[in-house]
Formats: structure tokens, sequence, C-alpha cells
């Protein structure tokens, strides 16, 4: 009753901060929480006429689709590689932006780089599909700009599914290395200048900074960050691996991805219970992925895990 009679006196003390928080709260509850109950058209033999409810329970048949074609475990693999490869290349070149631009005395510089660093994140893949097309195109800039004047012969990146694997990443890095550089550049602001200063009267060199007070002191970010990521290794950016390469069927050994699988599979199928069956596969293993992350953490460093 104490505890009852507390939480109310709360309420009507921060009345204004729980107002605040109802549209938020009602747009996660809408959007994340009540479409949860669709989970179970990943157990069905789904068809419109019979409806979600009335559709046939068929197990875990939509299930084993995901693991019975080649291609299924090609995508699998491709999805797992190339998120790992997103995350060491994003999360080390955004921490290393972020210093970076941390030491520079112009505040006006600083602010320009991050504006034009970050800028790409705000960009949908289709405008970046046709930034790619007017760089990787036959006539593209690539092609006549630069190899062409060498003496080199063109290349048809659209056709050479090899050439995908170090397009993606740096196309990935150009877009989201911003975001990332923002939200460590936030965390070594949040340091306190005393260490600072308190290692310059040591003696320490300004790596010798960085490497005992800065990078520390931003692990906690770091691994928050990390934790996030790796809970959506089993999930590709649709619009990355379909947009980019322009849906191309010559490409798919090396851009196809379980979203763009199973995209392509419900075209060709309708097999909507398929597509759920995906759906709710990635969410469970990326939320193993983020309990164990967390778990190892908690072994290793206590203080920096998530709970």
């Amino acid at each position: 009753m104490m505890r009852s009679s507390q939480f109310l006196r709360n309420i009507v003390k921060y009345r204004a901060l729980f107002l605040m928080l109802l549209l938020p709260l009602s747009v996660l509850i809408f959007n994340n929480y009540i479409p949860m109950f669709g989970v179970i058209v990943a157990f069905k033999n789904y068809n419109f006429a019979d409806g979600i409810l009335g559709s046939p329970w068929q197990g875990l048949e939509n299930f084993k689709y995901l693991f019975q074609t080649e291609d299924a475990w090609v995508a699998t693999r491709n999805t797992v590689l190339y998120n790992l490869l997103f995350i060491v290349m994003t999360t080390a070149i955004a921490i290393f932006l972020a210093i970076a631009l941390n030491e520079l005395r112009s505040t006006r510089l600083s602010r320009m780089f991050q504006s034009v660093l970050l800028f790409p994140y705000f960009l949908s893949f289709v405008v970046v599909s046709y930034l790619a097309y007017a760089f990787l195109g036959g006539n593209g800039y690539i092609n006549k700009a630069i190899l062409e004047p060498l003496g080199l012969s063109s290349v048809s990146w659209y056709t050479e599914a090899k050439d995908w694997i170090f397009i993606l990443p740096l196309v990935n890095l150009w877009k989201n290395v911003g975001y990332g550089m923002v939200v460590y550049l936030a965390g070594i602001v949040g340091i306190d200048h005393e260490y600072y200063e308190a290692a310059v009267i040591d003696g320490a060199t300004k790596w010798q900074q960085i490497r005992r007070i800065t990078l520390p002191l931003m692990l906690p970010v770091i691994i928050v960050m990390v934790i996030l990521q790796v809970g959506r290794i089993f999930n590709a950016d649709f619009g990355l691996f379909f947009q980019v390469p322009l849906n191309t069927g010559a490409l798919y050994p090396t851009t196809n991805v379980i979203d763009t699988f199973v995209y392509r599979s419900l075209l060709i199928s309708g097999n909507v219970g398929m597509s759920a069956a995906a759906g709710f596969y990635q969410a469970v293993i990326g939320l193993v992925l983020v309990l164990a992350t967390n778990l190892i953490v908690r072994r290793v460093s206590r203080e920096n895990a998530l709970f």
C-alpha cells in the first residue's frame, strides 16, 4: 500500500513528465507490441480468405523452407559476414573520426565536418542507389573520368559479383559512419577535462591521453553501440542490398541476404507464413545474441554491461 501511494504521489508530482511520455509510449505500444500478435502467422499456412485466426496451423514447416535451399544458406552467410564487417569498420572509423574532430581547435570547422559526415545518414537508399549508379554505371564517373583517361578498360560493375564484396561495405560506411561518429563524439565531450589537465601536468603526450583517458572512458558507449549492432547481425539493411545493386541477378551471390531472399521468395511463392517465420527467426536470434554478448561483457567488466 505504501509503495502504491508513493507511486500515485509521484504521478501527481511529475504529471507534466508523465503526460510527455504518453505519445512516445503510445507509438511504442501500437508499433512494436500490438503487431506481435501477428507472429502466429509464422506457424500457420496463411491464406487471405481465412485470415490470421482461421488459417490452419502447420507447425515449423515455414521455418524449414529457410534452410532447405542453398540460396537460403548463402543469404544467411552473407548477412552474418557483412554485418560483422560493418560493425568492425563502422565502429573503428567512427571512433577515429570522433577523436579527430574533438581535437580540432576550430569550432566552425568541427561543426562543418560533423554536418558533412552526418548528412549521408539522412539520405534514403533510393537516392544512394542513384548516386552509386552515377559512379559505377557503364558511363559513370569511375569509368569515364578515372579508368579510361588512365588507359584502363572500363569495368562493368553491375555484372561482377565479386566487386560488391568491397562496394557494399564502402557504401554502408559512407552512409552510417556519421551517426556513430556523433554518438561517440557526444561521449568524448562528456569526459571531465580535469583528467586531461592532470595528464598534461604529468607530461602525457596527446596519444597517451587518448589511449589512457579517452578510449577507456568511451568504453561504456562503445559497448552499448556494439551490443545493439550485434543484436541485428541477422538483419540486413534491405535498401543497401536491394536498391544499391539495383536488384541485379548477376550480383545475387554476393548481394543476396536474408531480407532480400525472403522478399524475392514472397514475390514468387506468395507465402506470407514463410516471410513471417524469417522475421521471427531473425528477432529470436537477435535477442539471443544481445543476451549472450551482454553476458560476456558482464563477465569481463560488470559495470559496463547493459544489465
